[in-house]
């Protein structure tokens, strides 16, 4: 079974960053589009950003525009998300999640998932 496992998250001031990393302990990414998603309390999951095995970028959301940025780099075997200016309607659990080559938005599309880290943005 393979598992992604995400790390980074926290608890931050209004204007804070984060850095979200997300791999795949003995399980190799090259050949996956790598998706984060985020699940607000009481909201339906939503997807963030996605990068492609091509490293194509796939923005989900536009009110995050300019302040959520994906990366990875496979000879690390992680995917990252870098969080800038959070907002208190960031705030919820972020998952990243692997599924063939290709970006989708579609959650049910993906093959694997991490366990998801909290982030929690204060006013």
């Amino acid at each position: 079974q393979v598992q992604l496992v995400e790390s980074g998250g926290g608890r931050v001031q209004a204007g804070g960053s984060l850095r979200l990393s997300c791999t795949a302990p003995g399980f190799s990414l090259d050949d996956y589009a790598i998706g984060w998603f985020r699940q607000a309390p009481g909201k339906e999951r939503e997807g963030v950003r996605c990068i492609s095995y091509g490293n194509r970028i796939s923005p989900y959301i536009r009110s995050v525009e300019g302040r959520f940025t994906i990366s990875r780099d496979n000879a690390q075997n992680t995917a990252w998300l870098q969080i800038n200016g959070l907002e208190p309607d960031d705030t919820g659990v972020y998952y990243c999640a692997a599924r063939d080559f290709d970006c989708s938005e579609r959650f049910g599309s993906y093959n694997y998932w991490g366990q998801g880290t909290q982030v929690t943005v204060s006013s």
